[in-house]
């Protein structure tokens, strides 16, 4: 048996040469290949194709493919152990990154600042020149974690069960590291500004998941965190990193950026930030007081857990429209269809119910839903967008329940992220995702970013706003389940 092995990737025309018999999991990701459920062998987003070379099929190849597919050479990247040379055709596309430019009002200060929202996918900064307020640089990235699991809880398993902590955090501080080198190598650079989620925030800064493993999903050590050139060599002399603190249980920083990007702090009338993916979090009120929670969506908005489901990249179906003849399809970087994203979901269930392709309960009229090209809908598919949208919407009565408000009474409605940027609002109220007025619901882009700019210009640690901001766990709330059973079914009209 050779010592190492080459891997000749098509298209890319790249070639690896590894030890013979490692995984290819680390070496695949950067090249495009996914791994949602860490490597565990329970999805097939790792797909890969054996072009030339021979490889067995594990069980979990057998499990994941139809003998078919098996016999085209199909296998799963994270099973790959290869002991020869091979040739694999990987899926590549391009994953577009919110960052924006939007605006803001600032006091001028001396010096550069980079803004990083470091997302559980994927990571946007952007540098700033701190006397103008301009943006001289952009730089987004996937993360690097997610060879490690697609979803927070793989991540949480990993540092825990795996032992794999002290990876996560220097994979992910790598990473930052090259993008801020990059965007700041010839500014003097003053201030670092970092946001993103609760499970971010911990594996970042070094901090133990352990806590946000169980029940009641609460960490101590959600704070502000303040680095310098002690712990991370790549920032410059006079520069800090300042990890914005988080809320409450899932609720993270990211969301404090959000509330700061939207002015709902500032606001006498109430209103609503929800950033929906794998965990939806949700934030309800004024500048008096606000009310946020988490709620387990799962992965269905990020096309997870969908046979033929992808984020919402070059080849996803995101839009679906009644036509006269039916229904048509649109594909994001206008070629053929790849899968079908979260927004497109929405959009397929809101059109399947008028079309009558669907009922109300739930239930598919046929055993699958042809859409376009190979992209086809299936019952599952269904059962998971509805348990995604019945917890999103049951979060929400109950914030509005304990703030004595109606859907009527929240005036705008802010949805961040690329999820929100892409849903179309008419399609989230027919399905009964969304329950405001479709008037008041306003894409937002990546509030986050914009959040963690406009700290970049207040070095608080925001314990005023946040002593108006209350944390709901919503696994204590004893009406949670009565009313996510409610909200499973679809609206009948």
């Amino acid at each position: 048996m050779p010592e190492i092995v080459r891997i000749h990737l098509q298209p890319l025309g790249r070639t690896l040469e590894l030890p013979a018999g490692s995984s290819l999991q680390e070496a695949l990701f950067d090249f495009g290949v996914e791994f949602p459920c860490g490597g565990l062998g329970l999805c097939k987003g790792c797909r890969v194709k054996v072009l030339a070379g021979e490889v067995p099929p594990s069980e979990e190849d057998r499990a994941a493919f139809e003998p078919g597919e098996i016999r085209q050479g199909w296998r799963l990247a994270c099973r790959l152990r290869p002991q020869q040379d091979l040739t694999l055709e990987i899926a590549q596309w391009e994953t577009p990154v919110l960052a924006g430019r939007a605006a803001f009002s600032f006091t001028p200060r001396q010096g550069a600042g980079v803004a990083v929202d470091l997302g559980t996918t994927t990571i946007a900064a952007q540098a700033l020149d701190l006397g103008t307020g301009h943006v001289t640089g952009t730089r987004t990235a996937l993360n690097p974690q997610a060879a490690w699991g697609s979803d927070v809880m793989s991540r949480i398993q990993a540092a825990t069960e795996g032992g794999l902590a002290g990876q996560l955090t220097h994979s992910v501080r790598s990473r930052i590291g090259e993008m801020v080198s990059e965007l700041a190598a010839q500014a003097d650079l003053r201030d670092v500004v970092v946001v993103g989620n609760t499970v971010m925030h911990h594996l970042f800064c070094g901090l133990d998941v352990e806590p946000l493993s169980h029940v009641p999903f609460e960490s101590p050590n959600g704070g502000l965190v303040l680095l310098n050139r002690s712990t991370l060599p790549w920032l410059k002399e006079r520069a800090t990193l300042r990890f914005l603190p988080c809320l409450g249980g899932f609720v993270g920083s990211d969301i404090l950026a959000g509330i700061l990007a939207t002015g709902l702090d500032q606001s006498a009338e109430p209103g609503c930030l929800i950033d929906l993916g794998t965990n939806g979090e949700i934030v309800i009120g004024n500048r008096e007081r606000m009310l946020c929670a988490s709620t387990a969506a799962g992965p269905a908005f990020e096309g997870g857990r969908i046979r033929m489901g992808m984020r919402a990249d070059t080849g996803a179906i995101w839009r679906i429209e009644r036509v006269p003849q039916g229904f048509e399809c649109r594909v994001l970087g206008g070629g053929p269809p790849r899968g079908i994203c979260g927004s497109g979901l929405v959009d397929a269930a809101a059109v399947g119910l008028d079309l009558g392709v669907l009922e109300p309960s739930g239930r598919l009229r046929q055993a699958e839903w042809l859409l376009a090209g190979p992209v086809r809908l299936f019952q599952a598919d269904i059962r998971q967008l509805q348990l995604a949208k019945a917890a999103v919407a049951a979060a929400i009565h109950i914030l509005l329940g304990r703030l004595g408000l109606s859907p009527q009474d929240v005036g705008r409605v802010y949805l961040a992220g690329a999820f929100g940027n892409y849903i179309r609002p008419s399609s989230a109220r027919r399905i009964g995702l969304l329950p405001f007025a479709e008037a008041a619901i306003l894409p937002s882009g990546n509030t986050a970013l914009l959040g963690a700019k406009m700290a970049l210009f207040d070095g608080g640690d925001y314990a005023d706003l946040r002593a108006r901001i209350e944390h709901v766990p919503l696994a204590a709330d004893p009406n949670f389940q009565d009313r996510f059973a409610a909200s499973i079914p679809f609206p009948p009209s």
